[in-house]
């Protein structure tokens, strides 16, 4: 039975295709050779523009598989206008969560969260050895809220993944995450990464995305454990 050695588990939130300070202008090709240059096997990303995931994937050698978020009906508008400058509706200019795989992906699903106050789901996919990686984008506010998509998230995890091995990422927008379980292996302000049947191999990294995004992107190598 094949079994990974490590891998390596990077989540970023890409505020919608945005930079601070604003730049004003589209981003696409600056996110894509970020994510391009960096080490990792599996990217868990949220808020990303629906047009991404295709050409995110491919400028980084990677499959793409994504859910859409909130605010995506008249989706040909809003993609027109966000593809010219993305500060202009911001995340009105609709959004997803994806997950980036360097190697092979297995299966794919989703569940939903929430509707109100705006659409939440997480979805995971199974790697070639059969592991499971979950990424999330939790309700902002009320915290009650969000701890309830976190706890939906986890169960559908748990389920997808049964005896294997799992990680569970993303913007989960707690600061101090933790269930019975799982491993705390990174976190940075509400960015976190947990697993089960791995550990850390190292310490975390904080990478540097310059000025794309508001959030730093998290890097953590884990080992099975």
């Amino acid at each position: 039975m094949y079994v990974r050695a490590r891998v390596r588990v990077l989540t970023w939130n890409l505020f919608h295709g945005r930079a601070v300070p604003a730049a004003g202008r589209p981003l696409a090709s600056e996110f894509a050779c970020a994510l391009a240059g960096w080490g990792w096997d599996v990217a868990l990303l949220q808020e990303v523009p629906p047009w991404w995931p295709g050409p995110l994937a491919r400028a980084a050698g990677a499959e793409a598989r994504f859910v859409l978020t909130s605010r995506n009906w008249l989706a040909p508008a809003r993609r027109a206008v966000s593809r010219r400058n993305p500060d202009l509706l911001k995340s009105w200019g609709g959004g997803c969560d994806a997950i980036l795989v360097r190697g092979g992906v297995r299966e794919h699903r989703a569940v939903e969260l929430t509707r109100r106050p705006e659409r939440r789901d997480a979805h995971g996919v199974a790697l070639d050895d059969g592991s499971w990686v979950v990424n999330l984008h939790a309700t902002t506010e009320p915290k009650a809220r969000t701890r309830a998509d976190c706890a939906i998230a986890l169960g559908s995890a748990r389920a997808w993944a049964g005896a294997a091995r799992l990680v569970l990422g993303g913007d989960l927008n707690l600061d101090h995450p933790g269930w019975p379980g799982l491993v705390h292996a990174a976190g940075h302000h509400v960015d976190h990464v947990l697993c089960a049947g791995w550990v850390p191999s190292g310490p975390q990294v904080l990478l540097d995305g310059g000025t794309l995004s508001d959030h730093r992107p998290l890097l953590v190598e884990l080992r099975p454990g």
